[in-house]
């Protein structure tokens, strides 16, 4: 895969950012806040940037299928396409709506890139940080242009920080990650935005997340950016996270290291 779809694909999801996403950031009618199912909103700027971006992926690719979050929302038959040959992206165009549409940061603009099923090639931009990962299978992660490196940022397990999404876990589970709170250094809360908690493992401000529902817009561009940069993105059977399987539950870490410490502490029977 060329470079310059890398340059591409983040141009052209900076330029839904700028035009789209940001303009509307606490500037939305009730009008333009909607629920497309009990919990989940759903904004304008959603179903706009999904529809600029698509639009420019078949540009680039124009044998490439797209599956969005908000099209899979009035068809969940694409999702299928997950499990097919040839070039899928996966667009998820405001990360964290609830935020977004509450007028609160963070939020994240995430595309991926699938061939015959498996991540190629992946992007995180938080616009309102200005800041955007970007890699591709086998060749590594840049954040903000910097190649990064996890594999060897391991503190003590009790300096080790990470959030979870208490939320959604279910009771058993979510017990037994507060009772193993104190064995690691801090337990964050939620971001209410995948796409701001994969960034903070790749920037080091963070060394792990817990999450509990795992659709495929949200996880698979910042796992294969993790993976990338050394990271260990895994459900807490221990088995590897794939867009195609339909499964709840994934822990996120820095590295292997990590990943072990966190899981004995927090998950572990």
């Amino acid at each position: 895969m060329a470079d310059t779809l890398l340059d591409d694909v983040g141009a052209l999801v900076r330029e839904a950012a700028d035009q789209v996403v940001v303009p509307l950031f606490r500037r939305l009618g009730e009008h333009e806040v909607t629920e497309k199912a009990p919990g989940e909103v759903v904004t304008v700027a959603d179903r706009r940037a999904e529809e600029l971006i698509s639009e420019g992926l078949l540009r680039l690719r124009p044998d490439s299928v797209v599956v969005g979050e908000e099209a899979v929302a009035a068809d969940p038959a694409l999702l299928d396409h997950l499990r097919g040959t040839g070039d899928v992206w996966l667009v998820d165009p405001v990360d964290g709506t609830a935020n977004f549409a509450a007028g609160r940061r963070p939020f994240a603009l995430m595309v991926a890139l699938l061939t015959d099923g498996e991540p190629t090639a992946s992007w995180i931009l938080d616009p309102l940080a200005d800041t955007l990962a970007v890699a591709r299978a086998g060749a590594g992660v840049r954040l903000d242009g910097r190649p990064v490196d996890l594999a060897g940022r391991v503190p003590p397990v009790g300096e080790l920080r990470g959030a979870t999404t208490s939320r959604y876990l279910p009771a058993h589970i979510r017990s037994r990650v507060t009772d193993g709170g104190g064995r690691i250094g801090e337990l964050l809360p939620s971001q209410h935005c995948a796409g701001r908690e994969y960034l903070d493992v790749l920037a080091g401000t963070q060394h792990f997340a817990i999450f509990w529902r795992t659709f495929p817009w949200d996880h698979v561009p910042g796992a294969l950016l993790v993976r990338e940069a050394g990271g260990v993105v895994r459900r807490f059977d221990g088995t590897d996270y794939h867009p195609a399987a339909d499964d709840h539950g994934l822990l996120v870490a820095a590295n292997e290291q990590v990943w072990d410490e966190v899981h004995a502490a927090l998950l572990a029977a």
